[in-house]
C-alpha cells in the first residue's frame, strides 16, 4: 500500500461504527509472536478500570491505529523513598497515594508504521490523562520490543522505571501435589481487603479500589496459606510471627486468548508429544508443554505476597493450589508479574521459556509536590493490577 500524503485523525473509539475494523486492526498486529483475540470486545483488557478510554487513528475509512488508557490512584513509591537506614531502624514509610494512568494496547497498522501514528496517540491520550489529573502515566513493554522502547523514552519522553518478570507456568493434563506441610483457607473478600490494606498498603502501586478488584465478577478468590496445624479465624490477620502467604487468582479466561504465531512444525509436534505422554499417563507426572498454537486461555495470579521463613514455601503451594485451580477451568497456562528484586519469586512455579522480562517506563505529567516518582530506588515487591494485563 502507497504511502503518500495522508491526514490522519485521531478520534475517541465509537463501537458502533468501528468495531469491525478495529477487530480487523487487532488481527493484522501480532504483539511479538503472540496474537490477541480480546472476543468481540476491544474494551475487555480496560473496562474493569474505575476509569477508562479508547483512541482510534483512522486515514479516510481505514483505521490504521489505536490506544487505550486507564487512570485510577496507588500508592506511590512508599516503600522504596526511605533510605537503608531508616528501614533497618524500623521507621515505617510515609504512605502516598498519586493518581496513575495506563497506556495499554497500542496498535499501528503494518502498512502505515514510521509514520509518526504511534506517537500522535501517545500525545492525545496523554492530553485526556492531563484532563483528568493524572500525575504519572506509564505503560508495560517487552524489554526487547526495540520499536516501543524507543517510541517511549526516546520520542514521549518515559524514563525506564522498573525490570519485573512475567512468570508463566504450564497447566499440565495432571494435577499437582499441595504440600501437606501447608494448609489453604480461602478468604471472603471482606478479609482479603483487610489482610491487602494492612500489611500491603505501602507497596508500589497498590490500588486505592482494591476492594473493586477483590470483588470484581474476574477474581476467583484470595488465598491465605498457613503451616499445617495453624489456626485462623475470620476477620483476623496472620500471626507476624509465623510463616504465611497469599495469592489471589483473576480470570483472564472471559477477557481475551492468546495464540502464539510462527512456530515451526517441528516445534509443535514434539509439545504435542509431550501432552499425549501426560494425558495417557498422568500418574508420571510429565511436565508437558501446553497446547499455545492455537487460541489459549490463562489464570493471572495478583497480590502474591507473605512473610516469615517458610513464606517462599507457602507460596508455592498457592500456585499449586491455582494450577489446580486453572486446569480444571479449562486453562492452558498461569502467570504472574512480579518485580526483579522480589524475594518470594523463588516459590512461583515457571518456565523460563515462557517467561519474558519486561520493561515498565514511566511519565511525570504534572508536577504535585517536590518528590519525583521517576527518580525512586526500586522496592522489593510491586503490586501488578491484573486488570492491567
Amino acid at each position: 500500500m502507497a504511502k503518500g500524503f495522508h491526514v490522519v485523525v485521531v478520534r475517541d473509539y465509537d463501537p458502533n461504527r468501528d468495531l469491525t475494523r478495529v477487530e480487523e486492526l487487532e488481527k493484522s498486529c501480532e504483539v511479538g509472536s503472540l496474537l490477541v483475540d480480546l472476543m468481540g470486545d476491544p474494551l475487555a483488557r480496560i473496562r474493569q478500570s474505575p476509569s477508562f478510554h479508547m483512541l482510534v487513528a483512522e486515514i479516510g475509512n481505514e483505521i490504521v491505529g489505536m490506544i487505550r488508557g486507564t487512570i485510577k490512584m496507588v500508592t506511590r513509591a512508599g516503600n522504596a523513598l526511605l533510605d537503608q537506614r531508616c528501614k533497618d531502624a524500623g521507621v515505617l514509610p510515609e504512605v502516598s497515594t498519586t493518581k496513575l494512568a495506563f497506556v495499554s494496547g497500542l496498535r499501528v497498522s503494518p502498512f502505515y508504521r514510521r509514520m509518526g501514528i504511534g506517537l500522535k496517540l501517545v500525545q492525545r491520550l496523554e492530553e485526556w490523562f492531563r484532563l483528568n489529573d493524572a500525575v504519572y502515566a506509564y505503560v508495560q513493554t517487552e524489554s526487547d520490543n526495540a520499536a516501543s522502547v524507543k517510541l517511549f523514552t526516546e520520542k514521549s519522553g518515559y524514563s525506564k522505571y522498573r525490570t519485573p518478570t512475567f512468570l508463566v507456568n504450564p497447566v499440565f493434563n495432571h494435577r499437582v501435589t499441595v504440600s501437606r506441610r501447608v494448609k489453604i483457607i480461602k478468604l471472603d473478600s471482606s478479609d482479603a481487603e483487610s489482610l491487602y490494606r494492612n500489611r500491603f498498603s505501602s507497596t508500589e502501586f497498590f490500588p486505592s479500589d482494591i476492594n473493586s478488584i477483590l470483588t470484581n465478577k474476574l477474581s476467583l478468590g484470595t488465598f491465605l496459606a498457613l503451616p499445617r496445624g495453624s489456626d485462623y479465624v475470620s476477620g483476623s490477620l496472620p500471626d507476624p510471627t509465623k510463616s504465611w502467604a497469599v495469592i489471589s487468582i483473576w480470570n483472564s479466561k472471559d477477557v481475551y486468548r492468546l495464540q502464539v504465531q510462527g512456530t515451526s512444525r517441528l516445534k509443535r509436534t514434539l509439545a504435542k508429544t509431550t501432552r499425549v505422554f501426560d494425558s495417557a499417563f498422568p500418574f508420571l507426572k510429565i511436565p508437558s508443554f501446553p497446547n499455545l498454537f492455537k487460541p489459549f486461555a490463562m489464570h493471572f495470579l495478583y497480590g502474591i505476597g507473605g512473610e516469615g521463613p517458610r513464606a517462599a514455601e507457602m507460596v508455592e503451594a498457592l500456585c499449586s493450589h491455582a494450577h489446580n485451580i486453572a486446569r480444571k477451568s479449562g486453562c492452558t497456562v498461569v502467570a504472574a508479574e512480579v518485580a526483579s528484586c522480589e524475594p518470594l519469586r523463588i516459590g512461583i512455579p515457571h518456565w523460563k521459556v515462557l517467561s519474558p522480562e519486561d520493561l515498565w517506563c514511566l511519565k511525570r505529567l504534572q508536577d504535585d509536590d517536590n518528590v519525583d516518582w521517576t527518580k525512586s530506588t526500586p522496592g522489593l515487591s510491586v503490586f501488578v493490577d491484573p486488570r492491567e494485563i
